[in-house]
C-alpha cells in the first residue's frame, strides 16, 4: 500500500502523525510538498514589466526559496515520521498536483486549512476541497490542532 501525506506549512505535523497512527506499518509513504506557481510568477511579471530594468529576476530567488524550505519540511517531516519513506517535491497548480500524486495510492492523508474554529465546510480551503472531492483513492482528513466542539456546528437553515 502506498500512503501520500500532503504537506504544507503549519500543518504538516498532524499529517505526519496520522500517518504513524493509521498507516500499515509495512506502507510505502510519500511525503509530499506541492509549491505552487502564484509568488514566483508574479514576481517574474513585475521584473519583465519594469522595461530597460537591469539586474536580477527576483521570481529566480522566490523560486530558490521555495525549493530550500520545502526541503527543510519534508526534512522535518521525515525525521518525525521516523521511519523509511520517500521525500517528493512537485510545482504546479497545488490542488492538481495532489491529486495526480494520489493516482494508485491506496490512501491519502491532508489536513484541514480553512476555518478552523468551528465544524462544518468552511474548515476545508479550495485546495483541500478540491483533493477531497477530487482524490481518486481513500482520503483521512485530519485536524492540525484538536477539533472544535460540538455545539460549533453551525444552525440548521430557517425554512419560512
Amino acid at each position: 500500500m502506498r500512503v501520500i501525506a500532503w504537506l504544507v506549512e503549519g500543518t504538516w505535523p498532524a499529517c505526519v502523525d496520522a500517518v504513524r497512527a493509521h498507516a500499515p506499518r509495512d506502507a510505502e509513504v510519500v511525503l509530499l510538498h506541492v509549491s505552487g506557481p502564484d509568488v514566483p510568477a508574479v514576481a517574474h511579471g513585475a521584473f519583465a514589466g519594469l522595461l530597460g530594468r537591469r539586474g536580477h529576476d527576483p521570481g529566480d530567488r522566490l523560486e530558490a526559496l521555495g525549493g530550500t524550505s520545502a526541503t527543510a519540511l519534508l526534512g522535518a517531516a521525515a525525521e518525525r515520521l521516523g521511519r523509511p519513506c520517500v521525500r517528493e517535491e512537485r510545482s504546479g497548480r497545488v490542488e492538481r498536483e495532489v491529486v495526480a500524486a494520489a493516482e494508485g495510492a491506496g490512501l491519502l492523508v491532508l489536513a484541514r486549512d480553512g476555518d478552523r474554529s468551528r465544524l462544518g465546510p468552511r474548515s476545508l480551503g479550495p485546495a483541500v476541497r478540491f483533493a477531497v472531492d477530487h482524490a481518486p483513492c481513500p482520503v483521512l482528513l485530519v485536524w492540525p490542532e484538536p477539533a472544535p466542539r460540538l455545539d460549533t456546528i453551525p444552525p440548521p437553515p430557517h425554512h419560512p
